[in-house]
């Protein structure tokens, strides 16, 4: 529920923290897929459960690219180059349709409030986006030493403008084997450092909203020269929007990344037991951030209090200690094959952002510095695993892992799972191996308990203070104090744990042109841990983190691929996926009487604590739960008119339904095909999610008339939606703003030609040409289907991106 649901992510060993930095992205973002040698996906519960509850949600194991030994200095370079450009926008009254609006729904004062200008503000703060990324490789060995050495730069201007990044990265693979080949060492370094420069997001909501009617400047100095709303004593509205473009070019907010992932791992195979390997994995993730924000006092943002001059740092480190024995040996007699592995490891994460005044340009401080921030938690595990092989033909794999995570009490930290699998060849029985059409036959049942501690509290169970926000601080004078208040906790909370049985099957026919898999899942989830509201009392809180109850999800994967040419000039190849899943909450054990309905979640925009979806028994998580609308006769909705649920007569909340329809997908598909004949490439991937619904907030939040009939001294602009409704007020709980969300999307479109040696036999070029974000097909009105959670508050456009790849080899 709130829950963490990101896999776990392993580069070259070491469990990386994929919750970034201020100022840097995702970890995966930083790689280079030119070194990537392996990218493996762990789901089914026996394959995760050596990595414990950090595997809840499955494991990504990335292994990048190694020189060999003995081998010759071989060089590569690649430049990547792209633009990227937005192709949808939020659907908003034009200036002209604006204006006739207002001309004949707006009394005087509203109808003065209009200006003569025709803004597309969206347009305005967007721009054709540019990227360059050019990585330069030096690998090979010396002698037993082998060795890896990348270079990166990185460019790229982002689609909203001032936005811009600088990344500079290198990496270090050293692999040498030592003591006659009984000590391998594998030594990675990975280092980045990323300047940002932040564009300030608040001016895409801006770019919505604000009067179409107004022009960018305002021909004066006032407010360096941005148009803006003004109140009677000429300070500006402090309830208008403010300009887009005076949001974007009056704030520099700019920051430095130092990252640093690397690990040592050391391998050693005793002298005395050649089948005995001893191994050790030191590593770890460490990253640092700093930055300022510079806002001018004459910028109508923070034109109060005199502008903004601030600096912020964070430091995050992520400390990893593996160390393990395996013992694998060949029982001829038996026909057997025996893997034996069992350790210790230990993870430590923290987090620290010394505190900053808030200062405004002339250095005044608006509000002192609060208490320094610090978080950590720890991790600490025992494992042990078992394969059995047996002629090839059975194979039983065991685990068995105990972890303790600091997030919970000494009562309940310690959490014990289990995993076991067995794997029958059938293809290697005498029954099958006559089909000569059969390639390759295999049945897979599976049975495992996985752990989720991951939440977003590393202190859940300990009573503390939290800070205040800023809109509860205490004034002194004309300073500002930051407040501490007491914040919820649950001395009882535990871990929350995944119970999966799966069951599959591994095929392929006619020497594997035709391969695929199909697997039956079942995973029930006990001690949810969920964010629950409560009654504001003595903790100043009215959320609180803790166990609520359990879910059930149940499903099928099929995946299928097929070779249909494979000869010396030509290969072609399709493939595809499918994933049908059904979810369901079985029981909820923390409502007051049998009467309530769930609970309530899904906070939504607009108006006061308002929620638009409910956990309830019996259904899935994150339902729908709003009242049902009444249409007129031409299919438009009748605002503020209900269905009467329960025929009282009032239309009131008990008249709130669940909604026949889940924000989360029931049909997950992908497909690809790969072409190549002689020196040219060429191939598509497509992915699509079938079955959702979506509540537009976009639309109910300022598709009505509520903001251009304002008379608070200013004129907001709405969504086109209203042409369908004419609503004079929002109307955020009813069912008419659920919309299907499926889609399908063409996510890469590529088409490349290898040159072969250019230069004197000594240089290779390839070349690829490659479109992202190709097509979107979905009757969804918002800007883009693709919506976790089921609400959209989404104005940030997906844009398309156009690339050039050149890869040379010397």
């Amino acid at each position: 529920m709130n829950a963490s649901n990101d896999p776990l992510i392993v580069i070259d060993g070491v469990p990386v923290d994929n919750g970034g930095i201020s100022g840097a992205s995702n970890p995966l973002s930083l790689l280079n897929p030119d070194d990537i040698e392996t990218f493996t996906v762990l789901k089914d519960a026996s394959a995760a459960a050596i990595y414990g509850s950090r595997a809840a949600n499955g494991v990504i194991i990335i292994t990048t690219k190694k020189g060999a030994a003995s081998s010759k200095l071989n060089v590569g370079f690649s430049t990547n180059n792209s633009i990227s450009q937005i192709v949808n926008y939020v659907d908003v009254l034009g200036a002209q349709q604006f204006r006739d609006t207002v001309l004949a729904h707006g009394n005087a004062t509203q109808i003065n409030l209009l200006g003569e200008s025709e803004t597309d503000w969206q347009r305005e703060i967007y721009q054709v986006g540019f990227a360059t990324d050019n990585n330069l490789s030096l690998s090979g060995g010396v002698k037993n030493l082998p060795y890896r050495l990348g270079l990166e730069f990185n460019h790229t201007e982002g689609i909203l403008k001032t936005s811009e990044m600088d990344r500079v990265g290198a990496t270090l693979n050293l692999s040498p084997n030592l003591i006659n080949n009984h000590l391998k060492v594998d030594v990675n370094a990975k280092y980045y450092n990323v300047q940002n420069v932040f564009a300030n997001t608040g001016a895409i909501g801006s770019a919505v909203t604000f009067d179409p009617t107004q022009s960018v400047t305002s021909g004066t100095d006032e407010f360096g020269g941005y148009f803006e709303w003004v109140s009677g004593n000429g300070n500006p509205n402090a309830l208008a929007p403010r300009n887009p473009l005076g949001l974007l070019m009056q704030r520099q907010d700019e920051s430095s990344v130092n990252r640093f992932i690397g690990n040592v791992m050391l391998d050693y195979t005793t002298h005395f037991m050649e089948d005995l390997h001893l191994i050790v994995n030191v590593g770890g993730d460490f990253a640092n951030s700093n930055g300022t924000v510079f806002v001018p006092a004459e910028a109508a943002s923070d034109f109060l209090r005199g502008g903004v001059n601030n600096k912020y740092e964070q430091t995050k480190v992520n400390r990893v200690l593996d160390t393990y024995f395996n013992y694998k040996t060949d029982l001829r007699a038996l026909k057997s094959t025996v893997d034996l592995t069992g350790g210790y490891s230990f993870q430590y994460w923290s987090t620290e952002s010394p505190e900053q005044p808030d200062l405004n340009v002339a250095g005044d401080t608006i509000t002192p510095p609060g208490l320094p921030f610090f978080t950590d938690n720890a991790l600490m595990s025992f494992y042990g695993r078992l394969n059995y092989n047996l002629a090839e033909k059975y194979i039983l794999t065991a685990t068995l892992r105990n972890d303790g995570s600091s997030r919970f009490s000494p009562d309940t930290r310690w959490g014990l799972f289990p995993s076991v699998a067995f794997a029958w060849r059938l293809s290697e029985e005498s029954l099958f191996k006559d089909i000569q059409s059969l390639s390759f036959l295999k049945l897979r049942v599976g049975w495992g308990i996985t752990g989720q501690q991951d939440i977003f509290s590393d202190y859940p169970y300990i009573a503390n203070y939290a800070e205040g926000t800023s809109t509860a601080q205490y004034q002194f004078g004309d300073v500002f104090y930051t407040v501490l208040r007491p914040d919820g906790y649950d001395p009882n909370i535990k871990w929350e744990e995944t119970t999966s049985i799966n069951v599959g099957l591994d095929f392929g026919f006619n020497n594997n042109r035709w391969n695929g898999a199909i697997d039956v899942y079942r995973k029930t989830t006990e001690d949810l841990l969920s964010i629950i509201p409560i009654p504001a009392g003595t903790n100043f809180t009215n959320q609180l983190l803790t166990n609520v109850g359990s879910m059930l999800n149940t499903g099928m994967e099929i995946s299928l691929n097929y070779v249909a040419i494979d000869n010396e000039n030509m290969t072609l190849e399709f493939g595809g996926n499918a994933t049908f899943n059904r979810n369901e909450i079985t029981k909820l054990n923390v409502l007051e009487n049998e009467d309530d309905p769930g609970i309530l979640v899904g906070g939504i925009s607009g108006g006061v604590g308002n929620t638009i979806q409910i956990h309830s028994v019996g259904f899935p998580v994150f339902t729908f739960y709003t009242y049902e609308q009444v249409y007129a006769e031409d299919g438009s909705p009748i605002e503020g008119e209900y269905v009467d649920q329960n025929g009282d007569g009032v239309i009131n909340p008990d008249d709130i339904v669940r909604f026949d329809g889940n924000p989360a997908p029931n049909l997950f598909i992908g497909f690809f095909s790969n072409f190549n004949y002689k020196k040219w490439t060429a191939g598509f991937s497509l992915r699509g999610e079938f079955g959702q619904y979506v509540y537009n907030n976009v639309n109910s939040s300022l598709g009505n008339y509520f903001n251009v009939g304002s008379t608070k001294g200013y004129l907001a602009n709405m969504t086109s939606d209203y042409v369908n409704t004419v609503f004079q007020t929002p109307q955020y709980l009813t069912d008419y703003y659920l919309e299907s969300a499926s889609y399908l999307r063409l996510d890469n479109l590529y088409l490349g030609y290898n040159f072969g040696n250019i230069i004197a036999d000594q240089v290779g070029l390839s070349a690829t040409f490659i479109i992202q974000n190709a097509l979107v097909i979905s009757s969804y009105s918002g800007i883009d289907p693709e919506v976790g959670g089921g609400i959209d508050n989404n104005f940030y456009p997906r844009p398309r991106t156009y690339g050039v790849n050149l890869n040379f080899n010397f």
